[in-house]
């Protein structure tokens, strides 16, 4: 099993992240709260300047290496935010970056990763990129893993932080899951600051790996098939699976058109342009409330907004 994070190693790394990411805002949603019938409040994690929440351990997990891991460059596998993120950190910190996607990744966060003056190497698919990561690794290159990474889950969390701190009243906090990193942090938070707090997983069909590891009883490797790229991930690992049956209340899937519905849903009522990511939050929320009756206060952590308009317009007529 693997260790646990505390709210100590959150603080430890909002100290190293102050200054150099945004403290998103925290605030309550008259639309969402109209919709779903209970007071909800967002976390807007998609105004980060990489759309994204990755920014903070990308960043976090740079500043930890020496000098000489710094030399040899960093890289890592995405599905799109992670590599923008991490390409933006290290152009910020003066490190090489070498990002490896799915050639399925959006057209968009290849654009970006580059535009940051990354190498973006394009693969046949996400286990052939987590391949050439591997192989990238033993040719000298320090590795920044998008979720399997203490130092990566605790700065993730910091998220989770600034919402507690912002919003201790909320009930029941909603998060996406790829490979867990992100809900790791977050939810050791929450826990620590908020008690009673129910944390709830939320994935999509076709990338559900926290709900096939949980039911297996230990990671598995799947072969993701959902459109939304941001969350799909070949498998969980030990450290993300242990968190989850730690500290989650229950993990949520919903399919592909709910998660992109959700997104329209919240451009509609929170007026933000969210990608399905996110999107699928709205809909487990729904879930949420007839497990949990009325009586709940709902927090819904916006995790990014890289989509474009054209992508929400094709899944949307899909």
């Amino acid at each position: 099993m693997a260790d646990l994070l505390t709210i100590s190693d959150v603080r430890a790394a909002a100290k190293v992240l102050d200054g150099r990411v945004l403290r998103t805002p925290t605030l309550p949603s008259p639309g969402l709260s109209a919709l779903l019938g209970v007071p909800t409040t967002v976390k807007l994690e998609l105004l980060q300047r990489t759309g994204s929440f990755k920014i903070r351990g990308a960043t976090a997990k740079i500043l930890s290496l020496s000098d000489e891991a710094r030399a040899a460059g960093v890289v890592g596998v995405s599905g799109g935010n992670h590599g923008i993120s991490l390409a933006d950190a290290a152009q910020s910190l003066g490190v090489a970056a070498t990002v490896v996607m799915p050639s399925t990744a959006p057209a968009r966060s290849v654009e970006l990763a580059r535009a940051s003056g990354a190498d973006v190497r394009l693969t046949d698919g996400l286990q052939a990129a987590f391949s050439l990561l591997n192989e990238l690794v033993e040719a000298g290159a320090t590795l920044v893993h998008p979720y399997d990474d203490p130092i990566v889950a605790a700065a993730q969390g910091t998220a989770g932080l600034e919402f507690a701190t912002d919003a201790p009243d909320v009930t029941d906090v909603l998060v996406s899951i790829g490979g867990g990193g992100f809900i790791a942090g977050v939810a050791t938070a929450f826990h620590a600051l908020v008690p009673g707090v129910r944390v709830w997983g939320v994935e999509v069909e076709g990338a559900e790996t926290m709900t096939r590891a949980l039911a297996a009883g230990g990671p598995v490797e799947i072969t993701p098939t959902s459109i939304v790229s941001t969350l799909s991930a070949p498998h969980v690992s030990q450290l993300t699976y242990d968190h989850a049956v730690a500290l989650l209340e229950d993990v949520l899937v919903v399919s592909d058109a709910e998660a992109v519905q959700g997104s329209i849903t919240l451009a509609e009522r929170q007026k933000v342009w969210a990608e399905p990511a996110a999107g699928c939050l709205v809909p487990a929320a729904r879930t949420v409330l007839e497990r949990v009756g009325p009586g709940a206060r709902l927090g819904i952590l916006v995790c990014g907004g890289n989509t474009t308009v054209a992508d929400m317009v094709r899944w949307a007529n899909a």
